[in-house]
């Protein structure tokens, strides 16, 4: 495997926002996620549970990031849009490629997997644990003006400009 640098923290290169709290049943900072959560063990989305974002959230993206991707652009595991606000939790497999495990009304795009909803941690075998960012955005509006055929970059760049603020659990894994 070729030696390069691990990427920067990607939310440092966006504008600043405020901050609340993810947790989760499944996933924890700097632990390696267990196989349920990885593309060969079979691509369950972890349990995510968030409070503390501010009162103007009018609703809520879920991504799940590969900063450390040997590529130029990172890897997109997962991408919700269009959460209403009320909900603060999505279950154990709720990232399923059908749909069914989100809220009404919120848009799962297609990963850089090709696929719809969750696509598991797959790093090339004996590269260095790369982090995965599970992030929850508090968004400014009801809903992005971004449907399904759209690329999860496209996401983040609407996210960009209408997140109020982020909370972010980040697992890792290598094979």
């Amino acid at each position: 495997m070729l030696e390069r640098p691990r990427a920067p923290w990607p939310y440092d290169l966006l504008p600043k926002v405020g901050e609340f709290t993810v947790v989760s049943d499944d996933v924890r900072d700097g632990e390696m996620l267990a196989e349920p959560h990885t593309f060969a063990g079979g691509n369950t989305s972890p349990h995510l549970s968030w409070s503390g974002h501010p009162d103007a959230t009018r609703s809520f993206a879920v991504t799940c990031f590969d900063p450390d991707a040997p590529t130029a652009s990172g890897w997109w595991h997962w991408v919700v849009l269009n959460i209403p606000a009320t909900v603060t939790e999505l279950a154990t497999g709720a990232g399923n490629p059908d749909g069914s495990g989100v809220p009404e009304g919120a848009v799962s795009l297609r990963n850089d997997m090709g696929t719809s909803g969750y696509g598991g941690a797959a790093p090339p075998e004996g590269d260095y644990p790369h982090r995965y960012l599970f992030a929850v955005h508090a968004v400014d509006t009801e809903r992005l003006d971004v449907d399904e055929s759209a690329s999860c970059a496209m996401a983040g760049f609407n996210l960009a400009f209408h997140t109020l603020a982020r909370a972010v659990v980040a697992p890792v894994y290598r094979h």
